[in-house]
Formats: structure tokens, sequence, C-alpha cells
């Protein structure tokens, strides 16, 4: 019996290699629309149009071609009942077997430049979703393809002649997955107004919140051994790997914290992180400078630890970060001289950041009892002239350089959070404590652990600092100015300290908790 695949796709991606497979080696016939036909046919592959296999015109520029009962019928007739198949014969439907299909691609066109309304419009397909969505829910009988990289899987089920049950019914949950991710978009797209999308507005709330992403590996485990895990999203189209052991479930969270704090930074940068905290910060006129400076913040924690950079990674930086053992180090690029020795180091693994964290898209989500929580996440700049002197003294040129460095690392230190810079390097950081004042005392006690001086620092705070001892023991550390939100109701006891210790003090009306 003659079987039949109907190919109709947006990503051609390998489509040719396998319809040949399919018409050459197991006797198919194919059924085809437009590009996709056009391709096959200039590929030599005799292909059937839809148009002649229904009897009925494509018309309305496209939208309607495949939604036709001699499509569907042959899609969704159940084989094993007889009233189905005799319908079937009386009106003359063949059996469909095969359904390889990939929607349009409206997620590419609204990211485009300039797309206008009626463009992604255009672009929502309706007899893609309708042919997979009935292809999957006969897939006893049909098999349902929208992923290229099941192409090779079917073959091989097909080359072993087995029953391939299980194969279809994985190939069909994909389906529903792809069309409800398919969906949330055009559902997201569609609370923005007006002739040009609003990127704003994309990143709404809507009532009904959908997370539908495809899975891009399955990890060795989550933050523990006995925790399993899995990656799902673009991750990898973020980040190439280009050696080294697999990532961990904390690895690809640290190299998410590393990337989301670079991101702050447009001079020549470096960082060191641990546990998703910055350890090490520093911008200077070369990399192996900032290195040499970051390093010095804490010369303990690095072990172990994420490195990025926001230049190409040379010889010379792989000369200074070759004394410390770390697990990844991620930049835009690498000399092919730094490959090939940090190829030495085969657990090592280097990473190429191909994007930078986009303000405009990025939401935070995190899992609670029953739910979620969603929020923006924290990337919009702070603007300096909105900063506040409330104390009587300025701050220098050097002072307010400084401070705006903190202020920026700051937000990328988990709460409460403390950091002591000098220019643009970190001095000492403390994160995580329960009072404001202990994060202090532990970013003095690493500064001093590290053998650097306080004197003539500036602090920066994530939040408010509500008493004045906390003021007063970054005065007691050396620290001649001070960076935090305001807005505490003793403010007032706070500035005073600062003008009794001759510190200068800006308020800049926000805070960064990050929990």
């Amino acid at each position: 019996m003659e079987k039949l695949a109907l190919i109709s796709v947006s990503d051609k991606a390998g489509i040719v290699e396998f319809a040949n497979t399919l018409v050459n080696e197991f006797g198919y016939r194919i059924l085809s629309t437009g590009g996709t036909a056009k391709a096959l046919l200039e590929a030599g592959i005799a292909v059937t149009l839809v148009e002649a296999h229904t009897g009925f015109p494509e018309m309305m520029e496209g939208r309607l071609k495949t939604l036709h009962p001699k499509i569907h019928g042959g899609i969704l007739c159940d084989r094993d009942k007889p009233e189905h198949t005799q319908s079937a014969e009386e009106h003359d439907i063949p059996m469909i077997d095969l359904v390889v299909v990939n929607l349009y691609p409206f997620e590419q066109t609204i990211q485009k430049p300039g797309v206008t309304d009626t463009e992604a419009i255009e672009n929502i397909d309706i007899g893609g979703p309708t042919l997979i969505r009935a292809a999957a829910k006969n897939h006893k009988h049909v098999t349902v393809i929208v992923d290229p990289d099941d192409y090779e899987s079917y073959i091989d089920s097909l080359r072993a002649g087995s029953d391939a049950l299980p194969l279809r019914r994985r190939l069909a949950q994909k389906v529903y997955a792809h069309t409800s991710r398919y969906d949330g978009l055009i559902a997201k797209y569609m609370e923005g107004s007006g002739e040009e999308p609003n990127l704003e507005e994309l990143s709404g709330y809507p009532e009904d919140f959908q997370l539908s992403s495809q899975r891009a590996s399955i990890l060795r485990y989550g933050e523990n051994p006995h925790q399993q895990a899995a990656l799902y999203g673009n991750f990898f189209e973020r980040f190439k790997q280009l050696q080294g052991k697999q990532l961990s479930y904390c690895n690809i969270l640290d190299i998410s914290a590393a990337a989301n704090l670079m991101g702050e930074f447009q001079e020549p940068t470096l960082a060191i992180l641990k546990h998703t905290n910055p350890c090490g910060v520093a911008s200077a006129e070369d990399l192996p400078t900032a290195w040499d400076l970051a390093y010095e913040t804490d010369k303990q924690a690095p072990f172990g630890g994420i490195i990025i950079v926001n230049r190409t990674v040379d010889r010379e930086l792989y000369e200074r970060i070759s004394q410390i053992w770390c697990e990844i180090i991620i930049a835009p690029n690498f000399t092919d001289e730094a490959t090939e020795a940090f190829s030495k180091k085969k657990n090592l693994r280097l990473l190429v950041a191909n994007q930078v964290p986009d303000a405009t898209a990025i939401q935070d989500i995190r899992s609670v009892a029953g739910g979620y929580l969603v929020q923006d996440a924290d990337y919009r700049s702070d603007n300096p002239m909105q900063f506040e002197v409330v104390t009587e003294r300025q701050p220098s040129d050097e002072e307010m350089a400084s401070m705006l460095f903190g202020w920026k690392v700051v937000k990328h230190v988990k709460s409460n959070a403390i950091v002591y810079t000098q220019g643009t390097r970190t001095l000492g950081i403390g994160a995580g404590q329960m009072s404001r004042v202990d994060s202090s005392k532990v970013a003095v006690w690493k500064a001093a652990d590290a053998g650097l001086s306080l004197q003539g620092s500036t602090m920066a705070s994530d939040a408010l600092i509500p008493f004045p001892d906390g003021l007063i023991a970054a005065a007691e550390a050396g620290a001649t100015a001070c960076i935090q939100t305001g807005g505490s109701v003793r403010d007032e006891e706070v500035i005073k300290a600062a003008n009794e210790h001759r510190m200068t003090m800006v308020f800049t009306g926000k805070r960064h908790f990050k929990h």
C-alpha cells in the first residue's frame, strides 16, 4: 500500500535529504505546498501538490490550502474503526502516514526591527498547528515531526522495521509543547497595542501565565547529586562551550549571574564569581591588569569559581589565570594561542558569550509553594543625574567614579550587600548576611584578610542604611564616601553621622535587593 507523507516546513534544514530517503528507500509519495514543494522539486524529488491532491485550489494568499477534508480525513482516520475507514473509502480519502510540518516563524518575525503589526499577524500559522495537532491526536496511526532533529530517529525506526508507537507518542508530545509555546508567544504579542509592537508591553503580565520551552539538556544532577535536573530554553544560543566537562546545574546559575554582572560594564572588565556572588571585580586599561586587581580582592574564594571578561582572552591573560584552579572562563572570544594553552586543562570549561542580557525581554521567574513569582529583571540602568548628595561635603570626581563602580557591582551581590571599592576595583565584598552591619563587617574582614587598606575607599549598600552604626562602621574602616538607597526613617541620623565623620553620601532613590 502506498504511503503518503505531507511535508510543509518553514525551517527547511535537512528536509531535502530526509524526503529523498523517504521516497527512494521507503517508497513514500510526498504531498507538499509552496516553498517546500519548490525546494523538493528543484532537488529532483517527485512531489504531488496539495491542491492537486484535494482538487481544490490554494487561495486567499495561501491562508487556505491544507484545511480540507481530504487532508484532515487522511490524518484523523482511526484505522481500527470500520466506520472511519468506510467513510474514507466512500469519499476517496487516502491515508496520510507522516506529517512533517513546522510553523511560520512568528517569533523571529516579531523580533525583527521595524516589524509591522500586519506582518506579525500574517505570520500567525493556522493550517500548520491544525495539521500537527490532528496528527498528534491520531499518533496511534500517524507520525508527526515538527523538529528537524527528529528526522534521523524516524528513519532509524523505519530501517529497524519495528513498531514505532513509543516514538510516535514522544513526537506527539513535542507537538503539544510546540503549539503551546507558539500560542503563548502570540498571546503575549497580542497584549501590545498599535501598529508597531511595543517590547515593554510584550513583557507584561497576562492573567494566564504559561511556561513553555524546549529541553536543551538533561543535566547530571541538580544542586545536589540526589536531585534530578534539566535545562530548558536557548541557553546554548547565548553561550558556546569550546571545551571541558558538561555544565552542571550550579555552573549554569553561575554563568547566568556572571553574564548579568558583566552586562553593566563597557570598559575592559574582569569579574570572579563564586556561588553567583562576585568576589572580585575590576575595570582597567587591559585585562591582565584587571585580573590582578580583581584577584587581589579575595585570593581564596576564586578557587573553583567562575571568571568572566568582556574582551578577548589572550596568552598573557592565560598566564595570569592559570595560577589558580577555576571551573569556567567566559569571554566574547579566545585567541588561538590561549585556546591551545587552555586545552591542556581538560576539565576547564571555556565558554564564548554570544549575547549580553536583553533588558527589555528578561523576566525573573521563581517557583514558590503552589505557583510562580514573576518580575521584571533588575537590568535597567540607574541615572546618576537623578542621585542626590545629602551631606555637607560634596564628593570628589574620584569618589563619585568609585561609588558608581560600586553601585554597579552591589546590585549583583546577594542581600544584604555591601561593597567597598576604590576607583574601578573592589576591595571587600560582604554578601547575604542577616544584617547590613554584619555584611559590612564581612567586607572589611575580607579586605583585611587580602592585605588591602580601606583608607580612602567608598562603600556601596544595595539598600538603605537603617541606622547610623552601619555608616560609622564604614567610616572607621577608612571609607570617605557612601552610596545607598536612602529612605530610612532615620535618614537624618545617618546623614548627621556622615557629616560628623566628614564623609560624603549619595542617595540613589532606588534599591537593588537580590534575594
